[in-house]
């Protein structure tokens, strides 16, 4: 039990703006297989743009060879035949590297675009596939941050840093091959630094991969800080906490550079080390060139193995960069890949069944769930809705109504007892097959950048316009639509931008009147409609609940006294159940709940 609390203590306190994540420190196995993957898929043009690479570092290579022959033979002998042959023969080692060069870029940025697209959509596609209980125990903004900032900072890394790392320890190899071939005492002199090197970078690594860590972490709290303003910026401004907001968003923008400034020096010590020993070495190979090997080192030999050595410590500087690249890219590719590791609770059932045409019959059966393993929000609920019946929750804010509605659409796991519909165990049916037969207007009214028809569309996606005006004409968001500049056409923005709430609120429930649905669930779904526009939501309603089990939160209770059944929800259980009349007469809790909001009506 000990260990469960810890759990949903670490939860509770991730969903907030201000609390890093928790990374391992350690590079993970098994995120490093998921990224061979990736470049797996891609592994058909990372292949060509490695061979291109191959074939252009050994054309380069051979041009000190040239200029080593045009100096100790060509020049002394004053053979000009002999002399135009070697500028020829390197000027095309130059034009293939560079040409097979261009081709490879190409290649591996068409590579790394692909591998882009595929982790950001295997992200974002499991995304829409968590329940409400991953979104709810994390500010959204640290969401965001994963599928388009950190896919943009790893693909580099995933396909020109993987090539170029295979690359420059193949150019290691080569480069080692012709400075022996030149002068194998020379080329002992000049990678004698590189085992002081390897050991220094052993040594940080673990430093630098934790200072990217805390930069990621920064990044992630800054993001969801701004996404969170955004979306309250009108709260804000009524508030007048520009002040206070722009305060809170530099303390976490000086955090965040804090320790990016850590992590740059961190970096650049890397990238120092690696300059300062190749530079010494490469003054060491002309001090033991001129005076520990004369005459035995001519003046041809040495320049061809100056150029050699800067050209082995150069893939040397540029292995420790992809190095840095590399490891403030895992930094990025352990958020994401946590993310696509996330376990998809709220699922099919092995085995489960296509649910047949429902009639509606839905019942709860012993039912008790809670939000955080601690607290039950449903304590043993148990009651029978029957085809074409209205049931009514009403009851105080937390009591469990909306919770109800919640695993009767399976947005949350059934954790003890069963809910039925038509005598089916919903956990054993398909989601899909469920919820399409579900009409499901939840309280927030929320709308997709589009149109008015594309809105109402969302929920029948092949439904005509006529069948998108009849609609609204049921519900009675006609009259509103018709007097927009562009009506049906008339685009909206994100959230609905641009209408006012209870019109938002009235494309929603058009919306889940055109999926034609066999159980029917309003949560709230007349609480921003004025007295004049619900009367014709209330004709509406009651045609759509023909022939259709329906269940209704509602706050206003003149909108639930023709219902079938009134719940009174209190405590997580089922407080009083009767119809309107009935209840009234009992002169029990729904009796206090109604008088209250009636003398409140009538004050108002």
């Amino acid at each position: 039990m000990a260990k469960k609390t810890t759990e949903q203590k670490t939860a509770k306190n991730r969903n907030r703006y201000d609390v890093d994540e928790y990374l391992d420190e350690k590079v993970s196995l098994f995120n490093m297989r998921r990224c061979l993957r990736y470049l797996a898929r891609a592994k058909l043009g990372l292949g060509t743009a490695l061979g291109l690479s191959v074939l252009g570092n050994l054309a380069s290579l051979t041009g000190p060879l040239f200029i080593q022959r045009a100096m100790d033979v060509a020049i002394p002998n004053k053979d000009v035949k002999l002399l135009l042959q070697m500028a020829l023969f390197l000027g095309i080692s130059i034009v293939i590297a560079i040409g097979l060069g261009a081709v490879r870029n190409v290649l591996v940025a068409r590579a790394g675009a692909n591998i882009i697209h595929d982790i950001r959509f295997d992200l974002f596609s499991h995304l829409q596939k968590l329940g409400f209980w991953f979104y709810d125990s994390r500010p959204h903004g640290k969401i965001f941050v994963r599928v388009v900032p950190y896919v943009n900072s790893v693909s580099d890394a995933l396909s020109n840093g993987i090539i170029n790392f295979v690359i420059e320890v193949l150019n290691i190899v080569f480069i080692i091959f012709f400075m022996f071939r030149v002068s194998p005492q020379l080329a002992t002199v000049t990678i004698v630094g590189l085992p002081v090197l390897a050991l220094f970078i052993w040594t940080i690594k673990p430093i630098q991969r934790r200072a990217w860590q805390r930069v990621s972490n920064k990044n992630s709290n800054l993001n969801a800080y701004i996404q969170e303003s955004i979306d309250g910026v009108r709260v804000t401004q009524a508030f007048d906490r520009q002040k206070r907001n722009s305060g809170i968003m530099n303390s976490l923008t000086t955090e965040r550079n804090r320790e990016w400034m850590r992590a740059q020096y961190i970096s650049n010590t890397t990238w120092f080390s690696t300059e300062t020993i190749s530079q010494l070495v490469f003054s060491f190979v002309y001090i033991v060139g001129v005076y520990k090997m004369s005459p035995m080192a001519s003046f041809g030999m040495l320049l061809a193995m100056g150029n050699y050595t800067w050209r082995f410590w150069q893939p040397i500087i540029n292995l420790a960069n992809i190095y840095n690249t590399f490891i403030t890219a895992m930094s990025y590719l352990d958020r994401i890949f946590d993310t696509i590791a996330e376990p998809v609770r709220i699922k099919d059932a092995e085995g489960a069944v296509e649910f047949p045409f429902v009639r509606g019959h839905v019942e709860f059966k012993d039912v008790s769930f809670s939000y955080d393993g601690v607290r039950k929000v449903l304590n043993h609920v148990s009651f029978d809705g029957h085809p074409g019946e209205s049931i009514a929750l009403v009851g105080p804010t937390g009591a469990g109504k909306t919770t109800i509605v919640n695993l009767l659409s399976r947005f949350y796991n059934i954790e003890e007892g069963q809910v039925c519909v038509d005598g089916q165990d919903i956990m054993k049916v398909t989601l899909k097959s469920l919820r399409s037969q579900m009409g499901i207007m939840l309280q927030d009214s929320f709308l997709f950048t589009g149109t008015i028809a594309d809105n109402i569309r969302y929920g029948k996606l092949d439904a005509g316009p006529e069948e998108i005006k009849a609609a609204a004409r049921l519900i009675g968001a006609d009259s509103f639509i018709e007097k927009l500049p562009q009506g049906y056409d008339t685009p909206i923005t994100e959230r609905g931008g641009g209408i006012s709430q209870g019109e938002r609120q009235l494309l929603a429930f058009c919306r889940t009147l055109i999926s034609d649905p066999r159980i029917l669930i309003l949560d709230e779904a007349t609480s921003s409609i004025d007295t004049g526009t619900e009367q014709l939501v209330q004709e509406g309603i009651r045609t759509l609940m023909k022939g259709r089990t329906s269940f209704i939160i509602a706050h206003r209770l003149s909108t639930i006294r023709d219902c079938s059944r009134i719940m009174y929800i209190k405590d997580g259980g089922i407080a009083e159940v009767g119809t309107h009349d009935e209840l009234m007469e009992k002169k029990g809790l729904y009796y206090q709940l109604y008088w209250t909001q009636h003398a409140e009506a009538i004050t108002v």
